[in-house]
């Protein structure tokens, strides 16, 4: 089984945790994306969708899923999304597709946070995969000298522009021991927007799918 066709199987099983006449939230990246493309097949089933980026928006457009604005929607009773890596205490890191900020917003607002990923995500200490963080462009350098104080070496993402207007640095050699305290640490950096680690609002549910089919961590 190919690593594509693990995150299919992922994203099939999380179809199990969408209610009939529910909007469903969902995320971004390639586990995302087939997630949408196998809620295409149950659109009849529920009353939308809400995105967590303008791709993941025109994903579902283009398969006839009205997508609605979180605003309007309330508290969604589900959330899927995939990792970039992931703890079996469910702490996350996000935001390599770099909609970390949206991700993190649909999340907060749903009650089951459903992460489908292949099991090469799985790891023992978050930070392998370099941080997002997403920040206001004036404060790029400031945030990157406060990266460093903790022991990070920030890159600039060249070229990239967020859905919100913003930058992201890619913070590399972090070894992330205490999740929930970075988050809040660098949350509290004037000018970051949103840190990719999913530590404080982590997934409930983790579907990882490897050779031998897909466990379930809770």
């Amino acid at each position: 089984m190919t690593q594509d066709e693990m995150k299919k199987a992922a994203a099939e099983a999380a179809l199990e945790y969408v209610q009939a006449g529910a909007v469903v939230g969902v995320g971004t990246g390639s586990t995302a994306n087939h997630f949408i493309d196998l809620l295409a097949t149950i659109k009849h089933k529920i009353d939308g969708a809400v995105a967590s980026s303008e791709a993941s928006a025109q994903r579902l457009r283009g398969h006839g899923i009205e997508v609605l604005d979180l605003n309007m929607a309330g508290e969604l009773p589900v959330y899927v999304d995939g990792a970039d890596e992931a703890t079996r205490h469910l702490h996350l890191i996000k935001g390599g597709g770099g909609a970390l900020t949206r991700e993190k917003i649909v999340a907060a607002a749903s009650r089951t946070f459903v992460c489908v990923a292949d099991e090469s995500k799985l790891v023992d200490v978050l930070g392998t995969f370099p941080l997002p963080v997403e920040v206001i462009p004036m404060a790029r350098s400031y945030v990157a000298r406060e990266l460093v104080k903790l022991g990070g070496e920030p890159v600039l993402r060249e070229g990239f522009t967020t859905d919100n207007g913003n930058l992201i640095l890619d913070v590399h050699n972090l070894s992330i021991m205490e999740p929930v305290k970075l988050e809040e640490t660098i949350d509290h950096i004037a000018g970051v927007v949103t840190v990719g680690i999913f530590a404080r609002r982590p997934a409930d549910v983790l579907l990882l799918a490897g050779p031998d089919g897909v466990k379930t961590l809770k």
